[in-house]
């Protein structure tokens, strides 16, 4: 099975989506409805600061307490309308912020931030001149901004305006229902949605119903619920949450050559990302590497950068600790994979 492939389909009656590279499982998306979407928009009413912190927390609907980082200038009582950043840890307020995005497959538009940006990554003037046109001709709302996506370079006009048009308006709706009650206002994209809107490369699609089976997806989905993980060369790594951080400890198996070490550590480089996008992990990351001298780290400081820089989830690299661990700070822009799904 050559080539990508999107599949939308539905385990144990929760929305999934998978995304298969050379029937490898590349992606996986599964709904939760345990908690607020990231993206999911609600009208809060802020209800007590946080001394010290600036923050402020608030009252959302369903009974949940959402924390805003930035609370300068907000009073109890006062409506505010924000936008879920991720997932919170077990026990502790849901994340959120007063800066809202609208975004879609090729535009995000902006209130609150006026003006016209293109996405650096395309680089063509006569792509950015096309679509800057594009985005004049869809035109925003006053007060509103817009970004256009890089996957907007490879797309037809009319779709791009239809796209700008369509947030645009949905933008309008909500900012205009800024006063009231708690509320949900909307509820973030699904997994059949984000498929659409973040896997944007050609893919064949396949909706059948039965095809996460028929396509060896649920027993690729049945694997990650091992901690071990295969690398190249007989290495492994162990990818294991714990309430605190998600620990990764990477092993040479049974090769004893001299460059054993520095192979297992940028195999293990190189197939992180995965393993954590696949298990939904994210927050503090600690990589115990396989003892190796430190003239190589340079070397895999480049591989984690490159390994990551293509990940859609949010990755900041810290650094080396004292004790020659690697750590890193991951959005927790999914929920872990559930045990006993498959």
């Amino acid at each position: 099975m050559k080539g990508r492939m999107i599949v939308l389909d539905h385990v144990s009656g929760r929305e999934a989506a998978a995304l298969l590279v050379d029937g490898k499982l590349h992606d996986l998306l599964v709904d939760d409805d345990s908690a607020p979407r990231p993206g999911a928009i609600f009208r809060g009413v802020c209800d007590r600061p946080i001394k010290g912190m600036g923050g402020m927390m608030l009252r959302l609907p369903d009974g949940e307490t959402g924390f805003l980082r930035a609370g300068k200038g907000l009073k109890p009582g006062q409506p505010l309308l924000v936008q879920v950043t991720g997932y919170a840890d077990e026990g502790k307020a849901v994340p959120v912020t007063d800066r809202v995005l609208f975004k879609s497959r090729y535009a995000i538009v902006t209130p609150g931030k006026p003006g016209i940006n293109i996405s650096r990554s395309i680089k063509d003037d006569d792509q950015r001149e096309r679509l800057l046109a594009c985005a004049h001709e869809a035109g925003v709302s006053d007060g509103f901004g817009l970004i256009i996506r890089s996957s907007a370079a490879e797309a037809q006009d009319a779709d791009i305006i239809d796209d700008i048009a369509a947030m645009d308006d949905l933008a309008g709706t909500v900012m205009a229902d800024a006063e009231g009650p708690v509320e949900a206002l909307t509820d973030g994209d699904g997994p059949h949605a984000l498929a659409w809107r973040e896997w944007v490369e050609p893919a064949q699609v396949v909706t059948d119903a039965g095809a996460f089976e028929d396509l060896d997806v649920l027993g690729q989905m049945g694997a990650l619920s091992s901690a071990r993980v295969g690398l190249e060369g007989g290495a492994f790594m162990y990818v294991e949450p714990t309430r605190a951080l998600v620990a990764v400890d990477v092993n040479t198996g049974g090769d004893t050559s001299p460059a054993s070490t520095l192979k297992a550590n940028l195999s293990a480089c190189r197939a992180l990302p995965r393993a954590l996008r696949l298990r939904g992990l994210g927050g503090q990351v600690v990589i115990d590497m396989a003892p190796m001298s430190k003239a190589h780290r340079r070397e895999i400081e480049g591989a984690l950068r490159a390994a990551f820089k293509a990940d859609m989830v949010d990755t900041t690299l810290v650094g080396w600790t004292p004790l020659g661990h690697y750590e890193l700070q991951r959005k927790r822009e999914r929920l872990p994979l559930p045990t006993g799904l498959v």
